[in-house]
């Protein structure tokens, strides 16, 4: 059985994330772990000799009880969605949360991460210095964003961006296998400017290698290419953006540019990161 790593704070952007968990859990025939990190306090203990032991044993207790009165919000959840089914496992773990996100993949086998993003410019602060923007960068296994105002709806198409780099085949198979489990198409777009180095004979190799996928190759001509991308993404009517993780730095140049105002009516898509071939 698959699973399916769920980092929560128990704040409203992570519950609206464990809608996704959820309902990816169904899809993809998976369990759900619930992992809950804490970081014990700072403290000088020559300035507390005698209550330094207590003052933690209180901090770990108040953070159990706090996970212990929170899991059952979960479950649920889960029986709302009619998916009380869904095999949940909790983990309370003390320390950095990447670091524990990272150990938990390997402890647990994790096949899948789902976080959720805070902020009106969830999109920004996803690729920006957040915790999901850092586990970006991080994990090993596919990684799926939540924007709080994201609501969860049958995935119908995904978009997978692309320069046609050899690397980016491995991410699209990824993307692929995932989408045949969601029933639902993918969209390959790349956008080709005035100083592209893909040839045609690039494309069509690619179009031959996935000619028995359920993939559409989308080249669209522009020198604006962050524009061109967020176009795409609401004509098609794309439920979930798909790229390897070598784009972080395309879009920390995008989400600091005047486009971001123009972004914040398409902050509700998830977005899904695959971790490139190194």
């Amino acid at each position: 059985m698959k699973r399916i790593l769920f980092p929560t704070d128990f704040s409203d952007v992570a519950t609206n994330a464990f809608v996704y968990a959820l309902e990816l859990a169904k899809i993809m025939d998976a369990e759900i772990i619930v992992l809950h990190t804490f970081q014990m306090p700072i403290i000088d203990y020559q300035y507390f000799p005698q209550n330094y032991s207590q003052l933690f044993d209180s901090f770990e207790l108040a953070t159990f009880e706090r996970f212990k009165d929170e899991i059952p919000k979960l479950r649920t959840l889960a029986a709302e969605r009619k998916l009380e089914h869904i095999s949940l496992s909790h983990k309370l773990m003390d320390g950095d949360l990447i670091s524990n996100i990272k150990d938990c993949i390997v402890e647990e086998k994790t096949d899948f991460v789902v976080m959720g993003t805070a902020g009106a410019s969830g999109w920004k602060e996803f690729f920006i210095g957040t915790n999901t923007g850092d586990a970006l960068t991080s994990v090993s296994v596919p990684l799926l964003s939540v924007p709080l105002e994201a609501k969860y709806k049958k995935i119908d198409n995904i978009c997978f961006t692309t320069r046609y780099r050899d690397k980016d085949i491995k991410a699209l198979k990824s993307v692929l296998q995932i989408a045949k489990l969601m029933k639902a198409e993918v969209k390959c777009l790349y956008v080709q400017s005035l100083t592209s180095d893909v040839n045609e004979e690039k494309i069509e190799a690619w179009k031959k290698l996935f000619a028995d996928e359920q993939v559409t190759f989308f080249i669209e001509s522009s020198e604006y290419i962050e524009e061109t991308i967020i176009e795409f993404l609401d004509f098609h009517e794309i439920d979930i953006l798909a790229m390897a993780n070598y784009k972080r730095s395309f879009f920390v140049e995008l989400f600091t540019t005047h486009l971001t105002e123009k972004l914040s009516y398409k902050t509700d898509i998830p977005i899904l990161v695959i971790q490139e071939e190194s």
